[in-house]
């Protein structure tokens, strides 16, 4: 699989645009993730791993293939046809799941969650929203690129709509089966807050997440960013689905569904701060209370524009940029190595790389996009990966040798940068 990376290879060599130790730690990056971490299995899909652990989880993996929407080869689409083969597959053994196994073998992060079901194909069954989004991202990505309506067989729209009916069903978390409990955990993060069926909410139109994309759970239950990349997600994805010519009635729900919960958004999920004026928050559960942050993981506030909820240039996301970059936002960290955000998931002023090309790719001023660079040249601790989170002081201590979520969002950071554009038919 190394090889359908080498035309990007060769275009990050080729531009003067970055420095000689962004080009190398560029190369070992995306090789590290296209050599080891995918695999192809009897079934004919491409399993791919994390990184250093061996699970599979849905977000991870859309985010890891990320630079192949930018090589335009047939061995490109091929390969993400056939994560996204695997991906669905996957969700179908349980819709409540984020992460799974290559095959049905027990295997899991710890046999002591309490769920009320049970699969030996999960790794884990935190219920995030967001897996379910990136699926379809993915999927819409694709056809987006390519054209190709065989994706879109009878057991893609199956289980495409039971995707598009749970999202529905968690805008009304009472109907729904989910049970959640790890117990005697070592971190709240780690376990549903208030009890096995999460915080009290009240209906905002929005659809209902366990977790956050840190795998953390919620504080309140409606996650913002969750929520407008699914709405994202819904509508491309639905409008693929018309211009193939497949399902127009499951491609109509989907777009309801997408205009109820960003209804949600706009009435729920802004607050007005003293110092940045109107902006969005990080997490409501309609009863009046939010809880205003931004965590390293994507989706995120700070992504939004990534992912094509809204523009740079919107004065809502301007405002909610400003304020996630500054110390209003708790887990913004300054140091003398670095700034940046970090997570609740990594021990505190500890940044990470991935929130770094986020807020790369989110800038629209050369001279931040500069100094991120310059970050990611200084702090991979002579790995020529990137990791999980590192030290705002000191780059040598961090978490994880190497990530390959995070090693692809650094990638897909520098191809914006030299100028490249994802492909479209």
């Amino acid at each position: 699989m190394e090889k359908i990376v080498e035309s990007l290879i060769e275009k990050v060599n080729n531009s003067n645009q970055v420095t000689d130790e962004i080009k190398k730690i560029f190369e070992k990056a995306i090789k590290n993730t296209f050599t080891t971490t995918m695999e192809a299995t009897d079934r004919g899909d491409v399993f791919v791993i994390t990184g250093d652990i061996e699970a599979m989880w849905l977000r991870d993996s859309a985010g890891q293939i990320r630079p192949l929407f930018y090589i335009d080869s047939d061995e490109a689409n091929d390969l993400i046809k056939k994560v996204i083969q695997r991906q669905f597959f996957s969700v179908d053994k349980d819709y409540y799941a984020n992460a799974f196994n290559k095959e049905a073998n027990g295997r899991a992060w710890t046999h002591d969650d309490i769920t009320d079901f049970e699969s030996d194909w999960v790794w884990e069954r935190k219920y995030e929203l967001d897996s379910l989004a990136y699926i379809m991202q993915t999927a819409h990505l694709y056809y987006e690129k390519t054209k190709d309506s065989s994706i879109f067989d009878d057991e893609f729209i199956r289980i495409l709509s039971n995707v598009v009916d749970q999202i529905e069903l968690e805008q009304n978390h009472e109907n729904s089966p989910y049970e959640f409990v790890r117990p005697n955990p070592e971190a709240v993060t780690e376990t549903l807050r208030t009890g096995k069926r999460g915080s009290p909410v009240a209906y905002t139109g929005m659809s209902w997440s366990g977790f956050r994309p840190s795998d953390d759970s919620c504080m309140y239950q409606y996650l913002v960013p969750a929520n407008a990349f699914t709405v994202v997600s819904l509508r491309r994805l639905a409008d693929c689905l018309v211009d193939a010519g497949k399902d127009n009635d499951l491609a109509n729900k989907m777009k309801k569904l997408a205009d109820e919960i960003d209804k949600g958004i706009d009435e729920y999920g802004k607050i007005t701060d003293d110092d940045f004026g109107e902006i969005l928050t990080y997490e409501v559960d309609g009863l009046g209370n939010s809880n205003f942050m931004d965590d390293a993981n994507v989706p995120s506030l700070l992504s939004l524009a990534y992912l094509d909820y809204m523009d740079k240039d919107d004065d809502l996301y301007k405002n909610t940029r400003k304020a996630i970059l500054s110390n209003k936002n708790h887990l913004y960290y300054e140091g003398s190595a670095a700034k940046g955000i970090g997570s609740d998931h990594t021990p505190k002023d500890y940044i990470w790389h991935i929130a770094l090309a986020m807020q790369m790719m989110t800038s629209t001023e050369k001279s931040e996009q500069e100094e991120i660079l310059h970050y990611f040249e200084t702090t991979h601790d002579n790995k020529y990966l990137m990791h999980e989170g590192f030290h705002k002081d000191d780059p040598s201590q961090y978490t994880r040798d190497w990530f390959s979520w995070s090693n692809s969002m650094f990638c897909e950071a520098v191809l914006r940068y030299i100028g490249l554009e994802m492909i479209k038919a």
